[in-house]
């Protein structure tokens, strides 16, 4: 049984491409495409739909080493069970709606980005009096007070896949203890960035990104940090 490394890398023969050519197709650098190819490490779901259509065979190839016919797309449709229930209906509404009693509106920092890369120098006192809808019963549920809630727009790939390019992030300013593993906006250096914080000896915190691919760790003194609050729900557009 081949593995996705054995299967690149004759693929990659075969066509009599180069670990540079792989490099540029995929837009990473030449240590990650070569890490591919000796299997030591894994590409996202969208860097395997990128070399498959560059190698010009199926995701399903790379990955598993199978080749889907359309009769085998309809059997594994048919396996398919809903893992989704109907919950209710959706209110339309616009800024002219009058807010239920249910419901909190909590500013949103639309021209704000916290970066989910390597930041941006911003005042995050600069508001622009829009807001975002909430329900009592989700911040509630959160633990989260109202007055301390506030949405920032997540920028830049580093939380990708949890918390992709362009999110919407609501952050509860009144949370700033940091719990190891938990992701928080903070103020690094006068750059606003949404990290994974862990504490460390020495009054010393890790910061650390989903997309460990592309961005390591890094290690701060709690002094050069500001931690602005735990990061409490996100929202992605598709």
């Amino acid at each position: 049984m081949t593995t996705f490394a054995e299967r690149l890398t004759a693929l990659m023969e075969q066509q009599n491409r180069k670990i540079s050519d792989l490099q540029k197709a995929l837009g990473v650098t030449y240590e990650m495409a070569r890490r591919y190819t000796l299997g030591m490490a894994t590409p996202r779901d969208e860097k395997i739909e990128i070399m498959a259509k560059y190698l010009d065979v199926s995701p399903a190839y790379l990955k598993y080493g199978t080749i889907e016919s359309e009769t085998t797309k309809e059997k594994q449709i048919d396996n398919i069970t809903s893992n989704v229930k109907e919950i209710g209906t959706f209110d339309l509404w616009d800024r002219h709606t009058p807010m239920n009693d249910d419901e909190y509106a909590v500013p949103f920092y639309q021209d704000i980005r916290f970066a989910a890369g390597n930041g941006f120098a911003d005042d995050i006192a600069d508001y622009n009096n829009f807001k975002l809808r909430f329900s009592k019963a989700t911040l509630r549920r959160q633990g989260v007070q109202y007055e301390n809630a506030v949405c920032v727009v997540a920028d830049g790939n580093s939380m990708e896949p949890v918390i992709p390019d362009g999110s919407t992030v609501g952050v509860d300013l009144g949370n700033k203890t940091i719990r190891d593993g938990k992701i928080y906006a903070i103020n690094h250096g006068g750059l606003l960035r949404i990290k994974l914080l862990y504490n460390m000896p020495n009054n010393q915190v890790r910061i650390r990104s989903y997309n460990s691919e592309e961005y390591d760790d890094e290690i701060a003194d709690l002094q050069d940090i500001s931690v602005l609050g735990k990061v409490f729900w996100y929202s992605v557009l598709l």
